[in-house]
C-alpha cells in the first residue's frame, strides 16, 4: 500500500521541522536528565519518576517518527500554486455564516497542519471538504452533528 502523501504549506512545512529539532534536542536532553535523576533514586521496580520518564521518552520517540513519517512522504505547496479565484491548499478564506451573518477567516491547510485554535482548517473537515474548489460568492453547506450550516465564500486570497 502507497503511503499518504501529506500537502504542507511552507509555514507548515517550517513548524514540522523546528517541532523534530526541538524534539531531538531540547525534549530528548530534559527526558535523558529525567531517567538520569529517577536512576539515582534506586530501586527501579518500583520508581514511578522512572516510569514516568520512559514513558515520556517512547512517547517523544514515536512523535519524532511520525514527524519524520510526514516530512518524507510530504508536498509542499508552492505560493503561485495557491489560486485567489478558487479555495485550494494555502488560500485564506473569509467565510460568512449565512445564520448569524458573521465572518470569520480561515487558511485551508492539508491535515497534518490544522490547528483550530489559529484558524488554520484541514481541507478533510466538514467546512474544508466544502469549500475546496469553490469560487467567491458561491455559498456551501455543511453537514455537522448540530446541523446544516451554511456559508457563503466572500474572499479567497493568499494568507499575509
Amino acid at each position: 500500500m502507497a503511503e499518504k502523501l501529506y500537502e504542507l504549506t511552507h509555514d507548515g512545512l517550517n513548524k514540522l521541522h523546528e517541532e523534530l529539532n526541538n524534539r531531538k534536542t531540547v525534549v530528548a536532553a530534559e527526558i535523558a536528565e529525567r531517567l538520569k535523576e529517577a536512576r539515582a533514586l534506586g530501586d527501579l521496580s518500583e520508581n514511578s519518576e522512572y516510569d514516568d520518564a520512559k514513558e515520556a521518552q517512547a512517547q517523544n520517540e514515536v512523535r519524532i517518527m511520525e514527524i519524520e513519517g510526514i516530512l518524507k512522504n510530504s508536498r509542499v505547496i508552492d505560493d503561485d500554486e495557491i489560486s485567489k479565484t478558487k479555495v485550494s491548499i494555502g488560500s485564506q478564506i473569509v467565510l460568512r455564516d449565512e445564520g448569524t451573518g458573521e465572518d470569520m477567516t480561515y487558511i485551508l491547510v492539508g491535515t497534518k497542519e490544522e490547528d483550530i485554535f489559529t484558524n488554520r482548517i484541514s481541507s478533510e473537515s466538514p467546512v474544508g471538504a466544502a469549500i475546496i474548489g469553490k469560487k467567491k460568492g458561491q455559498t456551501v453547506e455543511v453537514h455537522t452533528p448540530v446541523g446544516t450550516l451554511s456559508y457563503k465564500i466572500v474572499k479567497i486570497g493568499k494568507p499575509s
